[in-house]
């Protein structure tokens, strides 16, 4: 049953980072760097302390007795982190949203679960443990298929630009930034594991199943402190710091939907690390699996949000039936790691 719960979790934080984007469709009259400031400050800056407040019991002894180096590792990897997001952002204004999704979070994917137990020293485990190849096929099939949703993913770009003129479009430029993102993106995981001996510390003061709530304090802040300086400078070069204050034209009510909608994106993009901690602590022998099970759910939800927002309606059939063989390898890699992961856990 605690499987089940941690796939479901899983499910549950893939689906908020799906819809972390959507609000931003309603936002007017900000710039790029203010929206996201805006919704970075909630997301990896407020929200991380609130819910650790309130879900996890004596926050501030166990902060008082957690490792210095626990913070500051979690802190630094978290950082690394944060370049990754804004390499990733950086990266979709040169090969579109498709490619690098599937270029950065595939890297991401594969990274982030196979290195943790490389680096432990435990992969060997792993490959000869009961269920670690299914894990290990698992994971080659959701990179499988977050590969053919990049190439569905750029096949209906094509399909689009047949009725645009001048798309800029520069895979020389695009494909180092989906490198970097790709495997500065895969550090969150490790974060999480720097963090253990604070989230250990948590679980002893009571904290249970929202003992990982304590690492995102120092993980998130990390994330928001390269947001911060990027952001920063884009301001300071584009002179756009008024955007905070000043009323867009053409609406008396628009600044007061841009910071609701900077909220709602970073309620989103929080809900993804608070469902993860959930699922996470719920896998394991296999919990470094967790972060495939992620990213893997997280294209697939990301395809199907797509799909519900009518974002590949005139694409060609051939499109069509490139995302579906898609979809279906990343269902099929979720079940095969469901069923790793259970056989594992009957040891």
């Amino acid at each position: 049953m605690q499987l089940f719960w941690g796939i479901f979790f899983h499910a549950m934080g893939a689906s908020s980072a799906s819809l972390c984007y959507t609000p931003e469709k309603k936002v007017k009259g900000w710039s790029w760097q203010t929206y996201w400031l805006a919704q970075a400050t909630v997301c990896w800056l407020l929200l991380p302390v609130l819910i650790a407040w309130v879900t996890i019991p004596s926050l501030l002894t166990v902060l008082a007795e957690a490792p210095f180096s626990a913070m500051w590792n979690a802190f630094l990897l978290g950082m690394a982190y944060g370049v990754g997001g804004t390499a990733f952002g950086i990266a979709i204004r040169y090969i579109g949203f498709s490619l690098t999704y599937a270029i950065s979070v595939g890297i991401s994917c594969v990274l982030g679960t196979l290195l943790p137990p490389l680096i432990d020293g435990s992969m060997t485990a792993v490959v000869s443990g009961t269920g670690g190849g299914w894990i290990l096929s698992g994971v080659f099939l959701g990179a499988l298929g977050i590969g053919f949703c990049g190439v569905a993913g750029r096949s209906k770009e094509k399909d689009i630009q047949k009725e645009q003129i001048n798309v800029p479009f520069s895979f020389k430029k695009g494909l180092p930034l989906c490198l970097l993102a790709g495997i500065l993106s895969a550090f969150y995981g490790f974060a999480i594991n720097a963090g253990k001996p604070i989230s250990d510390i948590a679980a002893t003061h009571g904290a249970g199943n929202f003992q990982i709530n304590v690492v995102y304090i120092f993980s998130n802040s990390g994330a928001f402190l390269t947001t911060l300086i990027y952001t920063i400078y884009l301001h300071v070069k584009n002179k756009t710091f008024k955007e905070f204050i000043t009323q867009p034209a053409g609406s008396g009510k628009a600044l007061k939907v841009n910071y609701l909608m900077s909220v709602f994106t970073g309620i989103f993009w929080y809900g993804q690390f608070f469902f993860y901690g959930l699922g996470h602590i719920r896998l394991g022998r296999y919990e470094f699996s967790s972060w495939a099970i992620h990213m893997i759910m997280l294209v697939f939800f990301s395809s199907m949000v797509g799909l519900a927002f009518k974002e590949w309606k005139g694409t060609a059939r051939r499109t069509k039936l490139l995302l579906l063989l898609a979809l279906v390898l990343l269902l099929f890699s979720v079940v095969v790691l469901t069923y790793g992961n259970y056989l594992g856990s009957n040891v």
